[in-house]
């Protein structure tokens, strides 16, 4: 099979697309052939040598997600036939045309998607859902802070939150990614290179605040966010591209009681990633069948294009995600 490889660390230039040993499913596996995938922060990190994969994922082989078809199933697995159309999560290994999971892994693709549709889905959508009612424990009408809304976790983020009836304050950098936000059920947004965070929530919130932060930046926006939290406040750090250092005042930790914690989605068991893959499947593929919740899918590239794609990724000019097909 083809595979895009990481040689060494480094730029766009040190991915190469070699062959691999078609995987093998064992017992309660499939492997699915793979159409499409999407493209990750971590695998730009992966690629300089700041990200390993998670053991058991392909150390040189990039790729945190899947849309394809079930191609072979292993001993015992029941749960997929030949043919179902599946998506999903996986340590690594995704940029390549065959992947092997466990079945209760997979997620069944709706029939009213495509596989580039398909692509953009598992990775920003189980994030988003899992950072939102699994973390945050967000409820009906709560308002919720998310910190880059523009990003593929944060265009997935506003639409969850929103159907399920909570008030959606988010930021950018740019106006126009906070106007095509507003169309997928943001309420306010708020442009961080002109606005100060605290001041413009306060205001869109009449110093109330925000129940709930999902925050996909870190640095100095945590900080700020920090400063609007109402009592009891929930804030979960999903990602650092502001920064991974950030001074915190503690004693309005205290003083209002804030709940601060992290979360990563790669690196956890396969007990727990197979519970998130089954409860997201009852809880959101219903929606997105229905036409309700919409994967947001930037731009699509070829994989031979993928130092193109990279090249989009790092200087933040995408909406939603950006997908690899073979």
């Amino acid at each position: 099979m083809k595979a895009l490889v990481i040689t060494k660390p480094g730029g766009p230039e040190v991915l190469e697309m070699q062959d691999r040993p078609v995987p093998q499913p064992g017992p309660g596996e499939i492997r699915v052939k793979v159409h499409a995938s999407a493209l990750n922060r971590a695998d730009l990190l992966q690629r300089r040598g700041a990200y390993p994969a998670p053991p058991g994922a392909p150390a040189d082989i990039p790729g945190l997600e899947y849309a394809g078809e079930v191609d072979a199933v292993g001993e015992g697995a029941g749960l997929w036939a030949v043919g179902n159309r599946v998506m999903g999560i996986v340590g690594g290994g995704g940029h390549a045309e065959y992947v092997v999971v466990h079945e209760r892994e997979g997620i069944r693709i709706p029939q009213n998607l495509e596989w580039e549709d398909a692509a953009a889905i598992p990775e920003a959508f189980l994030t988003a859902y899992d950072s939102l009612f699994r973390q945050l424990d967000l409820t009906v009408g709560e308002r919720v802070l998310i910190l880059a809304v523009g990003s593929g976790v944060g265009t997935a983020a506003v639409q969850l939150a929103s159907a399920a009836g909570a008030t959606v304050i988010g930021t950018s950098r740019t106006a126009a990614k906070l106007k095509r936000a507003a169309e997928l059920g943001l309420e306010t947004g708020v442009d961080t290179s002109r606005e100060d965070l605290a001041e413009a929530v306060n205001q869109a919130t009449y110093g109330s605040g925000v129940h709930a932060v999902l925050d996909l930046v870190g640095g100095k926006l945590l900080e700020a966010s920090l400063r609007v939290v109402a009592l009891r406040g929930r804030v979960v750090v999903v990602g650092t591209t502001g920064g991974s250092k950030v001074e915190v005042d503690l004693g309005l930790l205290l003083r209002r009681r804030i709940h601060l914690f992290g979360t990563v989605l790669r690196s956890r068991p396969l007990e727990e990633k197979i519970a998130l893959a089954r409860e997201f499947s009852n809880a959101v593929i219903p929606l997105i069948s229905a036409g309700r919740i919409k994967p947001v899918v930037d731009s699509v590239f070829r994989f031979d294009q993928v130092a193109k794609a990279q090249a989009r990724m790092e200087a933040n000019e995408s909406f939603g995600k950006i997908v690899l097909t073979w």
